[in-house]
């Protein structure tokens, strides 16, 4: 849904609008206490704040986080998310919802490493990373094209060998790795979002779950606008960016995706990378996108399931390490230094 909203009301070439890892993080710990509803709520919710404050015109706002917050943000939340992977490429079942939980799960259970899981995780890892570093060109010769091309579906590359290797596999009785399992197939249906959820015995109403939900209410939209205005100016080149329109057009990617119980969305990083590589001229550039993701929902999800966990952790992982910018530190720290002598 967000990848047509965002045509109309988007400016930004690039931005892909989607479910993030962050976004996913921020939610996880409320969906395992009351389950899925949380989500679509808390999409809902995140839209109208954010499309509130694109309505007061509160952009200029953005213009005083300054570089060094979006790096510390950024930087922070590629070191999370890539932690959390870590029991899962090993082979390690259960959740982890901080940097201090995820290694203490590891160092907790570490005779419960699975060998082919973790196998298959770090030569997804490798295979990324030596696909990244293919030494090809858009504008080359045929040899260089798909050297290119190689390397810029190194991700989809990686899950589909993963999940050709488990199927074949796993139709032999072989099942040495964890898959995703089961998806619902089909498309969701078009209703409001869930006011009031009930859990167990106990109905929540609207009013009980905003207070579940505490501070998170303004903290989950704003770092929304925080990702998707990073991503924003970083692949603007310079442009200027109306940062009122971008708000504008979040906000309501997140509203009617709520009617379609997505979960919150936001810019993602890794997606518009592929799009700005990809050399996408217009937001037209999302149709496409949101039109494969209607068929693979439709069409594939039978197949997901034999997607290797591993595979997905090292995708994570591998996504989440070219993320990290060690050298904005380094800038930061002779910056002070200079201005202390």
């Amino acid at each position: 849904m967000g990848c047509f909203v965002y045509l109309v009301f988007g400016s930004s070439k690039d931005i892909t609008v989607g479910p993030t890892a962050i976004m996913a993080l921020l939610v996880q710990k409320y969906v395992i206490k009351l389950g899925e509803d949380l989500a679509v709520l808390m999409c809902f919710l995140s839209g109208a704040v954010i499309t509130v404050m694109g309505v007061l015109h509160l952009g200029f706002l953005v213009g005083f986080i300054s570089m060094p917050v979006i790096c510390g943000f950024s930087n922070a939340a590629a070191i999370i998310i890539a932690t959390s992977q870590l029991g899962t490429l090993l082979g390690i079942k259960g959740r982890s919802e901080s940097f201090i939980d995820a290694i203490s799960k590891v160092i907790n259970h570490i005779d419960e490493i699975q060998l082919w899981d973790t196998v298959l995780g770090v030569c997804s890892m490798v295979v990324l990373v030596l696909l990244k570093k293919l030494p090809g060109k858009k504008s080359g010769s045929p040899f260089e094209k798909f050297m290119w091309l190689m390397s810029l579906a190194r991700n989809a590359i990686v899950v589909m060998v993963g999940t050709i290797i488990a199927y074949a596999l796993f139709s032999y009785e072989i099942k040495p790795f964890q898959i995703t399992g089961n998806i619902t197939e089909g498309l969701p249906s078009f209703s409001l979002p869930p006011f009031t959820v009930t859990h167990g015995n106990h109905t929540y109403t609207f009013m009980m779950l905003i207070e579940e939900f505490g501070s998170s209410t303004l903290s989950i939209p704003l770092i929304a606008i925080l990702e998707s205005i990073a991503i924003a100016k970083t692949f603007a080149k310079g442009k200027t960016l109306d940062a009122n329109q971008e708000m504008l057009a979040l906000g309501l990617c997140n509203i009617f995706g709520s009617f379609v119980r997505s979960m919150p969305v936001t810019g993602s990083f890794t997606r518009t990378a592929v799009n700005n590589a990809s050399g996408v001229k217009t937001p037209m550039g999302g149709v496409i996108t949101g039109t494969l993701v209607l068929l693979a929902c439709g069409l594939l999800t039978s197949t997901f399931k034999f997607i290797p966990k591993a595979t997905l952790a090292a995708v994570i992982i591998i996504a989440m390490f070219y993320m990290f910018e060690i050298n904005t530190f380094t800038v930061l720290w002779r910056t002070k230094s200079k201005t202390r002598y």
